[in-house]
């Protein structure tokens, strides 16, 4: 079943629309792993999946499946299962029967494929509800059974078009777990479309970034937090602190203090930005090392908060969970344990870039030097 998959300069315009839907997207989804796609709305995501699955025809390039290009091949021969946003289950049919569809369209006598459709509602926590009318069914049952009639396919692909987004937070969750439970157990390859970064970080190996039909980013999930290409990927990842500062004799200047960069006989001289990941500072009481500052404002976030700071006369964001009770004029200390700050400057991409150097006054430093 699991099969890797390759996207290879794709692109794809429609009439209405001014700028491309996708310009050139490539990256390649190793055999049984998770990529999430994300981005801002209109930026291709859907575009991408449909064109994958064959329901659009690219302008150019090609999809690659076990290196065997698909562009002759039509959705329905691609090998792939694709599940909405909305569950799309037949309403005629009961829950074993709209399980053992795909098995009955390829000539599966009738017993056998409720015999198979029964094993994948079991894996999707279904068991027993196959008499059952689908109109019966809540909506988080109802795309239980849709992944279970994708999987009951036996794809080499599962497309995953926002399946979870209309769920409450609490189904949410427990269909990701669902979907963790279907990775250990069959291993397919899985290409997914989301607009939630917390969902694709907690279901999926690597992240590709879309923006105006462009690829920003294609990375594990930890490296687009944590190395971004480009001030345009931190951004639309979610960071907040970015500290302006100058490169000069391979050491990173600015307010925060100098920062000597990996490899640095090789850094261009010039302007670059430290990013700082809101969730990596770490929040400790006033008499413990670590940097000086001053608590200007709080926002509850749920079980976060999302406090601003002022250190060394540098406006700084921090998401926290737990710590020290806090109110707006206290001082308290940062510090940042894990690699957490990446540089952006005007250079190309560095040899070294996404390597990490030794603690420097409280900060763990990693290095990301590309195009603004």
């Amino acid at each position: 079943m699991t099969q890797a998959l390759v996207l290879r300069h794709l692109s794809k315009s429609f009439r209405k629309s001014p700028v491309p839907a996708l310009d050139d997207v490539s990256f390649t989804l190793d055999a049984g792993s998770c990529t999430a796609v994300v981005g801002p709305s209109a930026s291709g995501k859907s575009t991408l999946l449909r064109t994958v699955a064959g329901l659009e025809v690219p302008d150019e390039g090609n999809v690659l499946l076990d290196s065997h290009d698909l562009a002759a091949v039509r959705p329905e021969h691609r090998r792939m299962a694709m599940v909405f946003q909305r569950p799309l289950i037949f309403p005629h049919l009961n829950v074993l029967d709209n399980v053992a569809f795909a098995s009955t369209i390829r000539g599966v006598r009738q017993k056998r494929a409720r015999e198979d459709a029964e094993a994948f509602l079991e894996m999707v926590q279904m068991g027993g509800t196959g008499r059952r009318a689908v109109t019966e069914l809540s909506g988080g049952q109802q795309q239980r059974v849709a992944i279970a009639r994708g999987l009951a396919a036996r794809p080499a692909v599962l497309l995953l078009d926002e399946p979870f987004s209309a769920l409450d937070p609490e189904l949410r969750s427990a269909m990701h777990e669902l979907l963790a439970d279907v990775r250990e157990k069959l291993n397919p390859t899985i290409l997914m479309v989301t607009h939630d970064h917390d969902e694709a970080a907690a279901v999926a190996d690597n992240l590709a970034l879309l923006s105006g039909g462009r690829l920003l980013q294609h990375s594990s999930v930890e490296a687009m937090y944590t190395r971004p290409a480009s001030l345009q990927v931190s951004r639309l990842m979610g960071g907040t602190n970015e500290i302006p500062g100058t490169v000069r004799e391979g050491v990173h200047y600015s307010a925060l203090g100098a920062h000597p960069l990996p490899g640095s006989h090789q850094w261009p001289e010039g302007p670059a930005t430290l990013l700082i990941r809101q969730e990596r500072i770490v929040l400790l009481e006033e008499h413990s090392p670590g940097m000086p500052a001053v608590v200007t404002g709080i926002r509850t976030r749920g079980p976060r908060r999302l406090v601003t700071l002022e250190a060394a006369g540098v406006n700084l964001y921090a998401e926290a969970t737990a710590g020290p009770a806090l109110a707006t004029g206290d001082t308290v200390r940062i510090q940042l344990p894990t690699p957490a700050l990446a540089a952006v400057g005007g250079a190309a991409e560095h040899p070294s870039a996404g390597l990490d150097f030794p603690r420097l006054e409280g900060f763990s430093v990693t290095v990301s030097a590309t195009k603004n």
